[in-house]
Protein backbone atom coordinates (compact mmCIF):
# COMPACT_ATOMS: atom_id res chain seq x y z
CA UNK A 1 0.00 0.00 0.00
CA UNK A 2 1.27 3.46 -0.86
CA UNK A 3 2.64 5.67 1.89
CA UNK A 4 0.47 8.20 3.64
CA UNK A 5 0.21 11.74 2.26
CA UNK A 6 0.92 14.22 5.05
CA UNK A 7 -0.09 17.26 2.97
CA UNK A 8 -3.50 15.74 2.24
CA UNK A 9 -3.94 14.77 5.88
CA UNK A 10 -3.10 18.27 7.15
CA UNK A 11 -5.76 19.98 5.03
CA UNK A 12 -8.00 19.56 8.08
CA UNK A 13 -5.28 19.90 10.70
CA UNK A 14 -7.38 21.95 13.13
CA UNK A 15 -10.21 19.44 13.23
CA UNK A 16 -7.88 16.43 13.37
CA UNK A 17 -5.82 17.94 16.19
CA UNK A 18 -8.71 18.91 18.48
CA UNK A 19 -9.19 15.38 19.90
CA UNK A 20 -5.47 15.28 20.78
CA UNK A 21 -5.87 18.60 22.59
CA UNK A 22 -8.89 17.28 24.46
CA UNK A 23 -7.10 14.07 25.44
CA UNK A 24 -3.97 15.92 26.56
CA UNK A 25 -6.14 18.28 28.64
CA UNK A 26 -7.60 15.25 30.39
CA UNK A 27 -4.05 14.39 31.51
CA UNK A 28 -3.53 17.63 33.41
CA UNK A 29 -1.87 16.89 36.73
CA UNK A 30 0.53 14.17 35.60
CA UNK A 31 4.22 14.98 35.15
CA UNK A 32 5.71 12.45 32.72
CA UNK A 33 9.45 12.55 32.17
CA UNK A 34 9.35 10.40 29.03
CA UNK A 35 6.48 10.24 26.52
CA UNK A 36 5.80 8.29 23.32
CA UNK A 37 3.19 9.29 20.73
CA UNK A 38 2.20 6.18 18.77
CA UNK A 39 0.95 6.95 15.28
CA UNK A 40 2.18 10.52 15.49
CA UNK A 41 1.45 11.25 11.82
CA UNK A 42 2.88 14.61 10.71
CA UNK A 43 3.56 15.61 14.31
CA UNK A 44 0.48 17.68 15.09
CA UNK A 45 -0.49 15.57 18.11
CA UNK A 46 3.12 15.31 19.34
CA UNK A 47 3.41 19.10 19.28
CA UNK A 48 0.37 19.25 21.57
CA UNK A 49 2.12 16.90 23.98
CA UNK A 50 5.20 19.14 24.01
CA UNK A 51 3.00 22.12 24.90
CA UNK A 52 1.32 20.13 27.68
CA UNK A 53 4.56 18.61 29.01
CA UNK A 54 7.35 21.05 28.03
CA UNK A 55 10.02 19.38 30.18
CA UNK A 56 9.29 15.84 29.00
CA UNK A 57 11.46 13.80 26.64
CA UNK A 58 8.97 13.12 23.81
CA UNK A 59 9.28 10.62 20.96
CA UNK A 60 6.86 10.47 18.01
CA UNK A 61 6.66 7.19 16.08
CA UNK A 62 4.76 6.26 12.93
CA UNK A 63 5.08 3.55 10.28
CA UNK A 64 4.86 6.13 7.47
CA UNK A 65 8.16 7.56 6.23
CA UNK A 66 6.25 10.44 4.62
CA UNK A 67 4.60 11.38 7.90
CA UNK A 68 7.87 11.18 9.85
CA UNK A 69 9.67 13.28 7.23
CA UNK A 70 7.02 15.99 7.55
CA UNK A 71 7.18 15.85 11.35
CA UNK A 72 10.97 16.20 11.29
CA UNK A 73 10.71 19.20 8.96
CA UNK A 74 7.94 20.98 10.87
CA UNK A 75 9.11 20.14 14.41
CA UNK A 76 12.90 19.68 14.22
CA UNK A 77 13.33 20.04 17.98
CA UNK A 78 11.33 16.89 18.75
CA UNK A 79 12.37 13.25 18.35
CA UNK A 80 10.95 11.09 15.56
CA UNK A 81 11.28 7.49 14.50
CA UNK A 82 9.75 5.22 11.85
CA UNK A 83 8.20 2.35 13.79
CA UNK A 84 5.60 -0.31 13.01
CA UNK A 85 3.49 -0.40 16.16
CA UNK A 86 2.11 -3.81 15.24
CA UNK A 87 5.58 -5.38 15.50
CA UNK A 88 8.20 -3.14 17.09
CA UNK A 89 6.88 -1.81 20.40
CA UNK A 90 8.30 -4.58 22.56
CA UNK A 91 11.84 -3.31 22.00
CA UNK A 92 10.96 -0.22 24.07
CA UNK A 93 9.24 -1.97 26.98
CA UNK A 94 9.29 -0.19 30.33
CA UNK A 95 10.68 3.09 29.00
CA UNK A 96 7.80 5.57 29.23
CA UNK A 97 5.71 7.45 31.78
CA UNK A 98 3.02 8.29 29.21
CA UNK A 99 1.97 6.30 26.15
CA UNK A 100 -0.27 8.44 23.95
CA UNK A 101 -2.07 7.64 20.70
CA UNK A 102 -4.48 9.82 18.75
CA UNK A 103 -6.50 8.40 15.81
CA UNK A 104 -4.08 5.61 14.95
CA UNK A 105 -5.06 2.28 16.47
CA UNK A 106 -7.96 1.76 14.05
CA UNK A 107 -5.33 0.95 11.40
CA UNK A 108 -3.53 -1.69 13.48
CA UNK A 109 -4.79 -5.29 13.84
CA UNK A 110 -5.15 -7.46 16.92
CA UNK A 111 -5.98 -4.95 19.64
CA UNK A 112 -5.73 -7.44 22.52
CA UNK A 113 -2.04 -7.94 21.70
CA UNK A 114 -1.55 -4.30 20.73
CA UNK A 115 -2.89 -2.97 24.05
CA UNK A 116 -0.83 -5.53 25.96
CA UNK A 117 2.29 -4.23 24.19
CA UNK A 118 1.31 -0.61 24.77
CA UNK A 119 0.86 -1.22 28.49
CA UNK A 120 4.23 -2.96 28.52
CA UNK A 121 5.86 0.29 27.38
CA UNK A 122 4.90 1.96 30.65
CA UNK A 123 6.97 2.35 33.76
CA UNK A 124 5.24 1.61 37.05
CA UNK A 125 2.83 4.47 37.75
CA UNK A 126 2.60 5.37 34.06
CA UNK A 127 -0.45 6.35 32.01
CA UNK A 128 -1.91 5.13 28.74
CA UNK A 129 -4.06 7.63 26.81
CA UNK A 130 -5.84 6.74 23.55
CA UNK A 131 -8.36 8.20 21.11
CA UNK A 132 -9.84 6.21 18.23
CA UNK A 133 -12.60 7.16 15.78
CA UNK A 134 -15.86 5.37 16.54
CA UNK A 135 -17.80 6.57 13.52
CA UNK A 136 -18.58 3.40 11.60
CA UNK A 137 -22.33 4.05 11.74
CA UNK A 138 -21.97 7.50 10.22
CA UNK A 139 -23.19 8.07 6.64
CA UNK A 140 -19.72 8.51 5.14
CA UNK A 141 -18.60 5.03 6.17
CA UNK A 142 -21.82 3.45 4.97
CA UNK A 143 -21.46 5.27 1.65
CA UNK A 144 -17.89 4.04 1.10
CA UNK A 145 -18.91 0.52 2.06
CA UNK A 146 -21.92 0.48 -0.25
CA UNK A 147 -20.10 1.95 -3.25
CA UNK A 148 -17.00 -0.25 -2.86
CA UNK A 149 -19.06 -3.46 -2.65
CA UNK A 150 -21.41 -2.58 -5.51
CA UNK A 151 -21.41 -4.68 -8.68
CA UNK A 152 -19.39 -2.04 -10.50
CA UNK A 153 -16.56 -1.81 -7.97
CA UNK A 154 -16.36 -5.01 -5.91
CA UNK A 155 -13.91 -6.74 -8.25
CA UNK A 156 -11.47 -3.83 -7.99
CA UNK A 157 -10.89 -4.34 -4.28
CA UNK A 158 -9.34 -7.69 -3.42
CA UNK A 159 -8.20 -6.44 -0.01
CA UNK A 160 -10.87 -4.00 1.19
CA UNK A 161 -10.26 -2.03 4.34
CA UNK A 162 -10.64 -3.94 7.60
CA UNK A 163 -11.78 -2.03 10.68
CA UNK A 164 -9.79 -3.21 13.68
CA UNK A 165 -11.52 -1.04 16.28
CA UNK A 166 -13.31 -2.99 19.00
CA UNK A 167 -16.49 -2.13 20.90
CA UNK A 168 -16.35 -0.03 24.08
CA UNK A 169 -17.37 -3.16 26.01
CA UNK A 170 -14.41 -5.09 24.60
CA UNK A 171 -12.02 -2.25 25.48
CA UNK A 172 -13.45 -2.22 29.02
CA UNK A 173 -12.57 -5.90 29.44
CA UNK A 174 -9.07 -5.41 28.01
CA UNK A 175 -8.35 -2.39 30.19
CA UNK A 176 -9.57 -4.32 33.24
CA UNK A 177 -6.80 -6.88 32.65
CA UNK A 178 -3.99 -4.33 32.94
CA UNK A 179 -5.31 -1.44 35.02
CA UNK A 180 -7.29 -0.96 38.21
CA UNK A 181 -7.85 2.70 37.44
CA UNK A 182 -9.12 3.64 33.99
CA UNK A 183 -11.70 5.89 32.36
CA UNK A 184 -13.60 5.68 29.08
CA UNK A 185 -15.69 8.32 27.32
CA UNK A 186 -16.85 9.43 23.91
CA UNK A 187 -17.24 12.77 22.18
CA UNK A 188 -19.09 13.59 18.99
CA UNK A 189 -17.50 16.48 17.11
CA UNK A 190 -19.73 18.53 14.83
CA UNK A 191 -17.33 19.79 12.19
CA UNK A 192 -18.57 22.52 9.89
CA UNK A 193 -17.71 21.83 6.27
CA UNK A 194 -18.01 24.54 3.62
CA UNK A 195 -19.18 22.05 0.99
CA UNK A 196 -19.85 18.39 0.34
CA UNK A 197 -16.51 18.28 -1.48
CA UNK A 198 -14.79 18.98 1.85
CA UNK A 199 -16.11 15.70 3.30
CA UNK A 200 -14.73 13.85 0.29
CA UNK A 201 -11.43 15.72 0.66
CA UNK A 202 -11.22 14.73 4.33
CA UNK A 203 -11.65 11.04 3.52
CA UNK A 204 -9.23 10.97 0.62
CA UNK A 205 -6.36 10.79 3.11
CA UNK A 206 -7.97 8.30 5.51
CA UNK A 207 -11.04 6.11 4.98
CA UNK A 208 -10.94 6.15 1.16
CA UNK A 209 -7.18 5.73 0.95
CA UNK A 210 -7.15 1.89 0.74
CA UNK A 211 -9.57 2.07 -2.19
CA UNK A 212 -8.08 4.99 -4.11
CA UNK A 213 -4.58 3.51 -3.91
CA UNK A 214 -5.50 0.51 -6.09
CA UNK A 215 -7.37 2.44 -8.79
CA UNK A 216 -6.00 4.19 -11.85
CA UNK A 217 -6.62 7.89 -12.41
CA UNK A 218 -9.90 7.52 -14.31
CA UNK A 219 -11.20 4.88 -11.89
CA UNK A 220 -10.38 7.11 -8.92
CA UNK A 221 -12.30 9.96 -10.50
CA UNK A 222 -15.33 7.74 -11.16
CA UNK A 223 -15.23 6.19 -7.68
CA UNK A 224 -14.97 9.59 -6.00
CA UNK A 225 -17.84 10.92 -8.11
CA UNK A 226 -20.13 8.12 -6.94
CA UNK A 227 -19.16 8.67 -3.31
CA UNK A 228 -19.67 12.43 -3.64
CA UNK A 229 -23.16 12.03 -5.09
CA UNK A 230 -24.12 9.91 -2.10
CA UNK A 231 -22.56 12.43 0.29
CA UNK A 232 -24.75 15.15 -1.21
CA UNK A 233 -27.84 13.04 -0.57
CA UNK A 234 -27.04 12.01 3.00
CA UNK A 235 -25.50 15.20 4.37
CA UNK A 236 -28.11 17.92 3.87
CA UNK A 237 -26.89 21.50 3.76
CA UNK A 238 -27.84 23.92 6.51
CA UNK A 239 -29.62 27.22 5.83
CA UNK A 240 -26.22 28.89 5.61
CA UNK A 241 -25.05 26.38 3.01
CA UNK A 242 -22.59 24.76 5.42
CA UNK A 243 -22.57 21.01 6.03
CA UNK A 244 -22.58 19.44 9.50
CA UNK A 245 -20.08 16.58 9.55
CA UNK A 246 -20.57 14.47 12.68
CA UNK A 247 -17.51 12.59 13.90
CA UNK A 248 -17.83 10.40 17.04
CA UNK A 249 -14.58 9.52 18.79
CA UNK A 250 -13.83 7.15 21.68
CA UNK A 251 -11.27 7.89 24.41
CA UNK A 252 -9.72 6.03 27.29
CA UNK A 253 -7.00 6.58 29.86
CA UNK A 254 -5.53 3.95 32.16
CA UNK A 255 -2.92 3.92 34.92
CA UNK A 256 -0.60 1.08 35.88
Amino acid sequence: MADWNSAQYLKFATQRTQPAIDLATRLAGIRPAKVIDIGCGPGNSTAILKEAFPYADILGVDNSENMIATAQKDYPNLQWRVCDASKELTAMAGEFDLVFSNACLQWIPNHPTLLKNMFALLKKGGTLAVQVPMNFEEPIHKIIGEVSTSAKWANHFHNPRVFYTLTPSAYFDLLSEYSKEFAMWSTTYYHVMKSHDDILEWYRSTGMRPYLNVLNEQERSDFEHEVLEQIKQRYPAQKSGSIIFRFPRFFFTANV
